[in-house]
Protein backbone atom coordinates (compact mmCIF):
# COMPACT_ATOMS: atom_id res chain seq x y z
CA UNK A 1 0.00 0.00 0.00
CA UNK A 2 1.40 3.13 -0.90
CA UNK A 3 2.93 5.82 1.69
CA UNK A 4 1.59 9.47 1.88
CA UNK A 5 3.03 12.23 3.49
CA UNK A 6 2.00 14.11 6.21
CA UNK A 7 4.09 17.14 6.98
CA UNK A 8 5.94 19.76 4.81
CA UNK A 9 9.82 19.49 3.90
CA UNK A 10 10.76 21.98 6.85
CA UNK A 11 8.63 19.89 9.38
CA UNK A 12 9.79 16.79 8.38
CA UNK A 13 13.52 18.09 8.25
CA UNK A 14 13.36 19.77 11.64
CA UNK A 15 11.16 16.36 13.24
CA UNK A 16 14.57 14.58 12.27
CA UNK A 17 17.24 17.15 13.62
CA UNK A 18 15.42 16.75 16.54
CA UNK A 19 15.69 13.25 16.94
CA UNK A 20 12.11 12.11 16.46
CA UNK A 21 10.16 10.33 13.33
CA UNK A 22 9.14 12.53 10.70
CA UNK A 23 6.69 10.73 8.39
CA UNK A 24 9.60 9.74 6.00
CA UNK A 25 12.98 10.57 6.22
CA UNK A 26 14.02 13.95 4.95
CA UNK A 27 15.89 13.90 1.73
CA UNK A 28 18.69 16.18 0.50
CA UNK A 29 20.55 17.34 -2.55
CA UNK A 30 22.47 20.48 -4.08
CA UNK A 31 24.76 21.86 -1.18
CA UNK A 32 28.64 22.41 -1.47
CA UNK A 33 29.47 18.97 0.41
CA UNK A 34 26.60 17.06 -0.62
CA UNK A 35 25.96 18.43 -4.03
CA UNK A 36 26.72 16.82 -7.70
CA UNK A 37 29.51 17.15 -10.55
CA UNK A 38 28.76 18.96 -13.26
CA UNK A 39 29.46 15.92 -15.54
CA UNK A 40 27.09 13.49 -13.91
CA UNK A 41 24.92 15.89 -13.65
CA UNK A 42 24.71 16.82 -17.35
CA UNK A 43 24.52 12.71 -17.96
CA UNK A 44 21.55 12.55 -14.72
CA UNK A 45 19.58 15.44 -16.53
CA UNK A 46 19.82 13.69 -20.02
CA UNK A 47 18.54 10.29 -18.62
CA UNK A 48 15.26 11.78 -17.06
CA UNK A 49 14.98 14.22 -20.20
CA UNK A 50 15.10 17.46 -18.12
CA UNK A 51 16.11 20.92 -19.61
CA UNK A 52 18.80 23.28 -17.82
CA UNK A 53 20.56 25.86 -18.23
CA UNK A 54 23.87 24.69 -16.45
CA UNK A 55 25.06 27.06 -13.34
CA UNK A 56 28.13 26.11 -11.56
CA UNK A 57 27.70 26.40 -7.80
CA UNK A 58 31.59 25.44 -7.26
CA UNK A 59 33.95 25.86 -10.11
CA UNK A 60 36.42 24.15 -7.87
CA UNK A 61 34.62 21.01 -7.02
CA UNK A 62 32.89 21.85 -10.54
CA UNK A 63 29.59 21.44 -8.61
CA UNK A 64 26.21 22.59 -10.22
CA UNK A 65 22.79 23.86 -8.55
CA UNK A 66 20.27 21.29 -8.96
CA UNK A 67 17.37 22.94 -10.73
CA UNK A 68 13.78 22.25 -9.41
CA UNK A 69 12.64 19.80 -11.52
CA UNK A 70 14.94 17.62 -10.34
CA UNK A 71 14.52 18.62 -6.73
CA UNK A 72 10.93 18.20 -7.07
CA UNK A 73 11.72 14.82 -8.96
CA UNK A 74 13.60 13.17 -5.94
CA UNK A 75 11.61 14.73 -3.23
CA UNK A 76 14.24 16.97 -1.86
CA UNK A 77 13.45 19.10 1.22
CA UNK A 78 16.64 21.20 1.19
CA UNK A 79 16.95 24.36 -0.60
CA UNK A 80 20.41 26.34 0.09
CA UNK A 81 21.05 30.00 0.42
CA UNK A 82 24.70 31.52 0.16
CA UNK A 83 26.20 34.48 0.39
CA UNK A 84 28.98 36.33 -1.98
CA UNK A 85 32.29 37.40 -2.63
CA UNK A 86 32.76 41.49 -1.64
CA UNK A 87 32.18 44.25 -4.27
CA UNK A 88 35.68 44.61 -3.95
CA UNK A 89 37.03 41.42 -4.41
CA UNK A 90 37.24 40.52 -8.59
CA UNK A 91 37.85 36.45 -9.07
CA UNK A 92 37.05 34.44 -11.74
CA UNK A 93 38.71 31.94 -14.06
CA UNK A 94 41.45 33.10 -16.34
CA UNK A 95 42.86 30.83 -19.30
CA UNK A 96 46.33 30.34 -19.26
CA UNK A 97 48.95 28.80 -21.37
CA UNK A 98 51.65 26.94 -19.70
CA UNK A 99 54.19 24.32 -21.39
CA UNK A 100 52.11 24.07 -24.28
CA UNK A 101 48.68 23.11 -21.82
CA UNK A 102 45.94 25.42 -21.45
CA UNK A 103 44.93 25.60 -17.85
CA UNK A 104 41.85 27.34 -16.09
CA UNK A 105 43.18 29.08 -13.19
CA UNK A 106 41.30 30.90 -10.09
CA UNK A 107 42.88 33.20 -7.72
CA UNK A 108 40.39 33.25 -4.76
CA UNK A 109 40.50 36.03 -1.77
CA UNK A 110 42.67 34.19 0.18
CA UNK A 111 45.37 34.71 -2.55
CA UNK A 112 45.14 30.51 -3.37
CA UNK A 113 45.66 29.69 -6.40
CA UNK A 114 43.36 27.18 -7.93
CA UNK A 115 43.89 25.03 -11.65
CA UNK A 116 42.09 23.00 -13.81
CA UNK A 117 43.41 21.36 -17.46
CA UNK A 118 41.47 22.38 -19.98
CA UNK A 119 41.28 19.00 -21.46
CA UNK A 120 40.05 17.30 -17.78
CA UNK A 121 37.84 19.43 -16.06
CA UNK A 122 37.10 17.55 -13.58
CA UNK A 123 38.42 19.80 -10.72
CA UNK A 124 40.31 22.22 -9.69
CA UNK A 125 43.74 21.57 -7.62
CA UNK A 126 46.01 24.16 -5.55
CA UNK A 127 48.97 25.57 -7.66
CA UNK A 128 49.83 28.19 -5.67
CA UNK A 129 50.01 27.90 -1.81
CA UNK A 130 51.02 32.15 -0.36
CA UNK A 131 52.38 31.26 2.71
CA UNK A 132 54.45 28.12 2.08
CA UNK A 133 57.49 29.68 2.68
CA UNK A 134 56.14 32.53 5.36
CA UNK A 135 57.12 32.92 9.04
CA UNK A 136 54.63 33.68 12.09
CA UNK A 137 55.49 37.96 11.18
CA UNK A 138 54.48 37.43 7.60
CA UNK A 139 50.84 35.55 8.89
CA UNK A 140 50.14 38.19 11.03
CA UNK A 141 51.14 40.97 8.65
CA UNK A 142 49.07 38.83 5.69
CA UNK A 143 46.09 40.81 4.06
CA UNK A 144 43.57 38.01 4.77
CA UNK A 145 40.01 39.46 3.42
CA UNK A 146 37.35 40.78 5.68
CA UNK A 147 34.79 38.06 6.63
CA UNK A 148 32.53 40.99 8.28
CA UNK A 149 32.49 43.26 4.82
CA UNK A 150 28.88 44.34 4.48
CA UNK A 151 28.72 43.85 0.68
CA UNK A 152 29.19 39.88 1.09
CA UNK A 153 25.66 39.93 2.21
CA UNK A 154 23.89 42.11 0.01
CA UNK A 155 20.18 40.44 -1.11
CA UNK A 156 20.80 37.58 1.23
CA UNK A 157 17.84 38.53 3.52
CA UNK A 158 15.76 38.82 0.82
CA UNK A 159 16.52 35.43 -0.36
CA UNK A 160 15.88 33.70 2.72
CA UNK A 161 12.48 35.56 3.48
CA UNK A 162 11.18 34.41 -0.08
CA UNK A 163 12.55 30.72 0.57
CA UNK A 164 10.64 30.90 3.61
CA UNK A 165 7.52 32.65 2.43
CA UNK A 166 6.90 30.85 -0.87
CA UNK A 167 8.40 27.47 -0.42
CA UNK A 168 8.09 24.66 2.28
CA UNK A 169 11.34 24.00 2.40
CA UNK A 170 14.11 23.79 5.17
CA UNK A 171 16.92 26.45 4.93
CA UNK A 172 20.25 25.51 4.86
CA UNK A 173 23.17 27.73 4.52
CA UNK A 174 26.17 27.05 2.51
CA UNK A 175 29.50 25.25 3.61
CA UNK A 176 31.73 27.82 5.59
CA UNK A 177 33.94 28.44 8.73
CA UNK A 178 36.56 26.52 7.44
CA UNK A 179 39.14 27.24 10.03
CA UNK A 180 41.82 24.10 10.06
CA UNK A 181 41.62 23.40 5.99
CA UNK A 182 42.36 27.01 5.06
CA UNK A 183 45.22 26.69 6.76
CA UNK A 184 46.95 23.84 4.64
CA UNK A 185 45.58 25.37 1.57
CA UNK A 186 47.48 28.63 2.31
CA UNK A 187 50.43 26.50 3.38
CA UNK A 188 50.82 23.52 1.62
CA UNK A 189 49.64 19.81 3.01
CA UNK A 190 52.98 18.34 3.59
CA UNK A 191 54.84 21.67 5.24
CA UNK A 192 51.16 22.06 7.29
CA UNK A 193 51.75 18.32 8.30
CA UNK A 194 55.13 19.23 8.98
CA UNK A 195 54.36 22.51 11.14
CA UNK A 196 51.61 20.59 13.56
CA UNK A 197 54.62 18.50 14.78
CA UNK A 198 57.59 21.04 14.41
CA UNK A 199 55.72 23.95 14.48
CA UNK A 200 52.65 24.07 16.66
CA UNK A 201 52.91 27.93 17.30
CA UNK A 202 52.89 28.30 13.81
CA UNK A 203 49.45 26.63 13.33
CA UNK A 204 48.27 28.58 16.12
CA UNK A 205 49.35 31.73 14.46
CA UNK A 206 47.53 30.88 11.27
CA UNK A 207 44.43 29.37 12.88
CA UNK A 208 44.02 32.43 15.02
CA UNK A 209 43.67 34.51 11.54
CA UNK A 210 41.62 32.20 10.33
CA UNK A 211 38.83 32.01 12.59
CA UNK A 212 39.33 35.91 13.11
CA UNK A 213 37.53 35.56 9.61
CA UNK A 214 35.37 33.67 9.93
CA UNK A 215 33.80 35.12 13.26
CA UNK A 216 33.96 38.60 11.19
CA UNK A 217 31.89 36.39 9.00
CA UNK A 218 29.37 34.83 10.66
CA UNK A 219 28.50 38.25 13.00
CA UNK A 220 27.08 39.61 9.75
CA UNK A 221 25.83 36.29 8.35
CA UNK A 222 23.88 35.05 11.63
CA UNK A 223 22.52 39.39 11.54
CA UNK A 224 21.00 39.12 8.16
CA UNK A 225 19.42 35.37 7.75
CA UNK A 226 19.70 33.83 11.93
CA UNK A 227 16.19 33.79 12.62
CA UNK A 228 15.87 32.25 9.55
CA UNK A 229 17.75 29.53 8.54
CA UNK A 230 17.25 26.19 9.71
CA UNK A 231 21.14 24.59 9.32
CA UNK A 232 24.14 26.58 9.44
CA UNK A 233 27.02 24.49 7.81
CA UNK A 234 30.54 24.41 9.01
CA UNK A 235 33.45 21.54 8.82
CA UNK A 236 36.82 21.20 7.90
CA UNK A 237 37.89 17.56 6.93
CA UNK A 238 39.74 16.23 9.91
CA UNK A 239 40.07 12.45 8.97
CA UNK A 240 40.82 10.04 5.66
CA UNK A 241 40.00 6.17 5.15
CA UNK A 242 41.80 5.14 8.59
CA UNK A 243 41.61 7.26 11.05
CA UNK A 244 42.33 11.33 12.04
CA UNK A 245 44.98 12.93 9.84
CA UNK A 246 46.73 14.12 12.78
CA UNK A 247 46.88 13.44 16.31
CA UNK A 248 44.09 14.00 19.10
CA UNK A 249 46.49 15.98 21.09
CA UNK A 250 47.10 18.40 18.40
CA UNK A 251 43.61 18.54 17.77
CA UNK A 252 42.37 18.99 21.16
CA UNK A 253 45.22 21.49 22.07
CA UNK A 254 45.39 23.64 18.67
CA UNK A 255 42.57 22.95 16.44
CA UNK A 256 38.93 22.19 18.87
CA UNK A 257 39.36 25.70 20.89
CA UNK A 258 38.86 27.49 17.88
CA UNK A 259 36.68 25.43 16.47
CA UNK A 260 34.44 25.68 19.75
CA UNK A 261 34.78 29.04 19.81
CA UNK A 262 33.46 29.90 16.30
CA UNK A 263 30.28 26.99 16.74
CA UNK A 264 29.38 28.46 20.35
CA UNK A 265 29.43 31.74 18.70
CA UNK A 266 27.08 30.66 15.88
CA UNK A 267 25.07 28.96 18.70
CA UNK A 268 24.67 32.31 20.42
CA UNK A 269 23.12 33.95 17.45
CA UNK A 270 20.50 31.66 15.89
CA UNK A 271 18.02 28.38 16.63
CA UNK A 272 19.12 26.91 13.53
CA UNK A 273 21.03 23.33 14.03
CA UNK A 274 25.22 22.80 13.52
CA UNK A 275 25.97 20.86 10.71
CA UNK A 276 29.77 19.71 10.69
CA UNK A 277 31.71 18.00 7.54
CA UNK A 278 34.63 16.15 7.81
CA UNK A 279 34.98 13.17 5.80
CA UNK A 280 36.84 9.59 6.87
CA UNK A 281 36.98 7.72 9.77
CA UNK A 282 35.95 10.34 12.26
CA UNK A 283 34.36 8.36 15.00
CA UNK A 284 37.14 8.97 17.53
CA UNK A 285 36.46 12.58 16.96
CA UNK A 286 32.73 12.82 17.27
CA UNK A 287 32.40 13.22 20.83
CA UNK A 288 34.80 16.54 20.42
CA UNK A 289 32.54 17.88 17.75
CA UNK A 290 29.41 17.44 20.26
CA UNK A 291 31.18 19.03 22.45
CA UNK A 292 32.51 21.63 20.69
CA UNK A 293 28.42 22.37 19.99
CA UNK A 294 27.68 20.39 16.46
CA UNK A 295 24.18 18.80 15.97
CA UNK A 296 24.75 17.31 12.67
CA UNK A 297 27.55 15.20 11.04
CA UNK A 298 28.03 14.87 7.16
CA UNK A 299 28.64 13.20 5.06
CA UNK A 300 29.35 9.84 6.96
CA UNK A 301 31.39 8.02 4.95
CA UNK A 302 30.40 4.40 5.50
CA UNK A 303 32.95 2.50 3.84
CA UNK A 304 36.07 3.87 6.18
CA UNK A 305 37.33 2.61 8.88
CA UNK A 306 34.45 2.00 12.04
CA UNK A 307 31.68 4.02 9.93
CA UNK A 308 29.54 1.02 10.05
CA UNK A 309 25.95 2.66 9.96
CA UNK A 310 24.59 -0.04 12.87
CA UNK A 311 27.96 1.02 15.23
CA UNK A 312 27.41 4.74 14.17
CA UNK A 313 23.56 4.46 15.18
CA UNK A 314 24.12 2.72 18.19
CA UNK A 315 26.94 4.50 19.82
CA UNK A 316 25.84 8.28 18.85
CA UNK A 317 22.88 8.05 17.22
CA UNK A 318 20.88 10.22 20.40
CA UNK A 319 23.45 12.49 20.62
CA UNK A 320 24.38 13.30 16.68
CA UNK A 321 22.44 13.52 13.55
CA UNK A 322 23.69 11.86 10.71
CA UNK A 323 23.27 13.67 7.37
CA UNK A 324 24.44 11.09 4.01
CA UNK A 325 25.67 7.84 4.77
CA UNK A 326 23.25 6.71 1.61
CA UNK A 327 25.28 4.70 -0.06
CA UNK A 328 29.18 3.23 -0.04
CA UNK A 329 30.31 6.05 -3.17
CA UNK A 330 33.67 4.24 -3.14
CA UNK A 331 32.42 0.95 -4.50
CA UNK A 332 28.73 0.73 -4.99
CA UNK A 333 27.55 3.53 -6.28
CA UNK A 334 29.70 4.27 -8.83
CA UNK A 335 30.13 0.17 -9.97
CA UNK A 336 27.19 -1.50 -9.41
CA UNK A 337 23.89 -2.26 -10.92
CA UNK A 338 20.88 -0.42 -9.82
CA UNK A 339 19.59 -3.19 -8.15
CA UNK A 340 22.61 -3.92 -5.96
CA UNK A 341 22.82 0.01 -5.06
CA UNK A 342 19.03 0.28 -4.18
CA UNK A 343 19.83 -2.93 -1.77
CA UNK A 344 22.76 -0.50 -0.28
CA UNK A 345 20.13 2.05 0.24
CA UNK A 346 18.14 -0.28 1.75
CA UNK A 347 20.32 -1.22 4.43
CA UNK A 348 21.57 1.63 5.29
CA UNK A 349 18.62 3.43 6.03
CA UNK A 350 17.27 0.38 8.32
CA UNK A 351 20.20 1.25 10.78
CA UNK A 352 19.82 4.96 10.33
CA UNK A 353 16.38 5.74 10.15
CA UNK A 354 14.80 4.18 13.58
CA UNK A 355 13.93 7.32 15.92
CA UNK A 356 14.63 10.28 13.87
CA UNK A 357 18.16 11.47 13.42
CA UNK A 358 18.78 10.92 9.93
CA UNK A 359 19.01 13.16 6.65
CA UNK A 360 19.46 11.39 3.55
CA UNK A 361 22.17 12.10 1.33
CA UNK A 362 24.93 10.87 -0.91
CA UNK A 363 28.52 10.32 0.90
CA UNK A 364 29.94 13.16 -0.62
CA UNK A 365 28.98 14.54 -4.01
CA UNK A 366 28.11 12.37 -6.75
CA UNK A 367 31.31 12.03 -9.20
CA UNK A 368 31.25 12.47 -13.03
CA UNK A 369 31.43 9.04 -14.46
CA UNK A 370 28.67 7.54 -12.05
CA UNK A 371 25.71 6.05 -14.18
CA UNK A 372 22.35 8.08 -14.12
CA UNK A 373 20.49 5.04 -13.88
CA UNK A 374 22.46 4.46 -10.39
CA UNK A 375 21.70 8.13 -9.22
CA UNK A 376 17.83 7.62 -9.68
CA UNK A 377 17.80 4.28 -7.75
CA UNK A 378 19.86 5.78 -4.76
CA UNK A 379 16.86 8.55 -5.09
CA UNK A 380 14.14 6.43 -5.62
CA UNK A 381 15.17 4.00 -3.18
CA UNK A 382 15.45 6.42 -0.50
CA UNK A 383 12.08 7.69 -0.65
CA UNK A 384 10.59 4.27 -1.46
CA UNK A 385 12.22 2.89 2.20
CA UNK A 386 12.42 6.35 4.01
CA UNK A 387 8.56 6.09 5.40
CA UNK A 388 7.81 5.31 9.03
Amino acid sequence: MPHSETMTSRERVLTALNHQQPDRIPIDLGGFQTGIHRLAYIDLINHLGIKDDIKILDPVQQLVKPCEELLTRFHVDTRYIVAHGPDSFKGGIVKNTRDGQLWHDLKDEFGIVWSMPDDRQHFMDITHHPLAEASIAEVKAYPFPKGDDPSRFTGLREQALKLRSETPYAISTGIGGVVYEICWYMRGLEQWFCDTIQDPEFCEALMDRTLEFWMGYYKCFMAEVGDLVDVVMVGDDLAGQSGPLFSGDFYRAVVKPRQKKLVQFIRSQTKAKIWYHTCGACTSLLPELKDNGVDIVNPVQISATGMEPNGLKKNFGDKLVFWGGACDSQHILPFATPEQVREDVRKNITAFKPGGGYVFNNVHNIQAGVPPQNIVAMYDAAYEFGFY
